[in-house]
């Protein structure tokens, strides 16, 4: 039986995020490929690579969404602490895992099996492997904590493989209605209509197009029969408004 809300936040680790130094496209990937799965993406944060920072937003998230998904910091250098920020967040111990053992050195000669590489191989206790289709490192999964990488290939790969374990929610539909209009002009009558409608999530996002200015104003819900309603009470605010010449300030 499909639940009819299913929930997810996502923790980016790494300085290198802090620092602009790299520019994070995970985030966009996770947040669209959940919502085709309607999977409702809560939250999402970014974590410096601080063992106890880390620590506390995992437990923060896995505690309040129905999955969590990490990127970054499962490499094989000292700053790739995710591991072991993970296993002291659920309280167990740090092992090699056996299958992830048997693919590095199925990867590489026996010389080449270093300390260094043997640090992917780390899974906490009770931990299941998430499936690398690029290389033998892989992430896991701890609970409802699934661990990835932060390289967005990689990480993509990762993700097609824990899909499949994933349950959905019921599908959010979406409607949207341009409005060539400030969104001063619309916003009482915004408000009314999403006090009506308290379960249809209305929001507006302002344009500027070849000199034009207008609001692109999206309503979302599960009850497509109330969506229906919603928009179409949208529409007629647009209509009774007539088009108008949107100032810059709103």
């Amino acid at each position: 039986m499909t639940k009819d809300t299913v929930t997810a936040g996502v923790l980016l680790i790494g300085d290198e995020l802090l620092s602009g130094r790299t520019k994070d496209i995970n985030l966009g990937f996770i947040a669209e490929n959940l919502t085709e799965m309607a999977i409702e993406l809560r939250e999402a944060r970014m974590v410096a690579d601080v063992q106890e920072e880390i620590v506390d937003a995992v437990n923060a998230l896995r505690g309040r969404y129905d999955y969590v998904f990490t990127t970054g910091g499962i490499g094989p250098t000292h700053d790739d602490i995710t591991a072991d920020s993970i296993a002291l967040a659920f309280g167990v111990e740090l092992e090699h895992n056996a299958e992830a053992l048997a693919d590095l050195r199925a990867q590489y000669h026996d010389g080449d099996v270093n300390e260094a590489r043997m640090r992917m191989a780390r899974v906490p206790v009770g931990g299941s492997l998430v499936r690398n289709p690029y290389s033998w490192a892989p992430g896991f999964r701890m609970g409802n904590v699934f661990v990835l990488a932060g390289i967005p290939k990689v990480m993509q790969g990762m993700f097609a493989d824990l899909a499949p374990q994933l349950e959905r929610g019921k599908p959010i539909m979406s409607r949207t209605v341009q409005a060539f209009i400030g969104e001063g002009d619309l916003a009482v009558g915004l408000e009314e209509i999403q006090e009506r409608f308290p379960t249809v999530s209305i929001g507006s996002y302002p344009f500027h197009e070849n000199g034009t200015y207008g609001s692109n104003l999206v309503m979302r819900s599960k009850d497509e029969a109330l969506l229906g309603v919603a928009e179409a009470e949208v529409a007629a605010l647009v209509e009774g408004l007539g088009p108008r010449q949107p100032r810059l300030r709103t």
